[in-house]
């Protein structure tokens, strides 16, 4: 059996690209910071070039660069600061709580045993004298345990601090020449291929666009959802944790898990009763069904294009293949798929193949 040179030519392709697949998925930890870069630089270089254009060629593209990276990272740090009034509220109130809530479940856990058949008798003076110790700060204990920590996970913690490093620096650079770095990708192009690869990233821009507004408008939508609704229990930090918990939707599950976190130690100190957990229960669940099943397919997916079970499917795989940086790009990688699945089905529809 021969094969035609069109046949070859994608067999070629077809290997080129399971051999690429395979080096990102064992370059992955080397690649992280520059994938998340370059995502980063894809959405913030039309910021740029606008800023670019208003100083007319008077101010250098270098200061402008400088500028939206300036913002974007004060956004982050203004993000993480949301936790700070949190914790410098709550470890006050844990010193004081922590023995009440210690009596109550004691109180609660022994009766409940003692219903099926089960004498348990916690020594609750020794965990309250032990976890107050920890609680009114052995400075130096506490240092050591941290340094001892750092010692084992010493290549994690490299990798995090060289991360932080690396991804504003190749951020700079891959912002300070973006267009440049498009044009000698465009140039490997063939000529008579040229104009199908232009309405190609054309297309994906306008999807990867509609994605980005969707995406801001989940994150608003539930910052306030997540105010409003810790409020309405009555939770002292309400606006604060409704805020975190909003925008980190953002990194999927990851910060929705921290949100739900400080709920729950907020409210366990604060209300020191069933009705924190009545509170999370109700709020978070209700919030993650909303935003599962109801926000991120509506707002996200159908703009650009994904049924509510693909957006779903393309979280878990993408997470599945490429661990957390893949649930990152899950979505905007999707769109840019789903282009390529369109044109290729508008093709076959018209070809010859499926005509007869």
């Amino acid at each position: 059996m021969q094969f035609t040179s069109v046949q070859k030519r994608a067999a070629a392709w077809i290997a080129i690209a399971i051999l690429v697949l395979l080096a990102l998925r064992q370059l992955g930890p080397v690649l992280t910071p520059f994938v998340v870069a370059a995502v980063l630089a894809y959405a913030l270089t039309p910021l740029v070039n606008r800023l670019d254009r208003l100083g007319r060629g008077h101010v250098p593209r270098a200061l402008a660069v400088l500028l939206v990276e300036l913002v974007f990272i004060v956004a982050l740090l203004g993000l993480a600061l949301l936790v700070v009034p949190i914790l410098a509220k709550e470890l006050p109130l844990m010193r004081d709580q922590v023995p009440v809530l210690l009596d109550r479940l004691s109180g609660w856990i022994e009766p409940l045993l003692a219903q099926f058949g089960v004498k348990v008798s916690l020594d609750v003076a020794s965990i309250k004298g032990l976890m107050l110790q920890y609680l009114n700060g052995n400075v130096g204990e506490t240092l050591g345990s941290l340094l001892s920590s750092l010692k084992l996970g010493g290549s994690v913690a490299l990798a995090v601090v060289g991360n932080a490093v690396l991804i504003p620096v190749a951020l700079f650079y891959l912002l300070m020449d973006w267009e440049r770095f498009v044009a000698r990708i465009v140039e490997l192009v063939p000529p008579h291929l040229r104009g199908a690869f232009d309405s190609f990233t054309a297309e994906s821009d306008t999807v990867l666009g509609e994605y980005l507004r969707g995406q801001l408008l989940v994150m608003l939508t539930l910052a306030i959802y997540y105010s409003v609704g810790l409020f309405l229990f009555g939770l002292d930090l309400a606006l604060p944790i409704g805020i975190f918990t909003g925008l980190a939707v953002f990194v999927p599950y990851l910060g929705f898990g921290l949100g739900l976190l400080l709920a729950t130690l907020a409210g366990m100190l604060q209300f020191a009763s069933i009705k924190a957990l009545v509170m999370v229960a109700v709020v978070y669940g209700v919030g993650q069904f909303v935003e599962g099943f109801f926000l991120t397919p509506r707002l996200v997916g159908e703009r650009i294009g994904l049924h509510p079970l693909a957006v779903i499917f393309a979280l878990l795989a993408f997470g599945q293949l490429f661990g957390f940086v893949g649930v990152l790009v899950a979505l905007p990688a999707s769109a840019v798929l789903l282009v390529g699945i369109r044109r290729v089905r508008g093709s076959y529809l018209a070809s010859k193949l499926y005509q007869g």
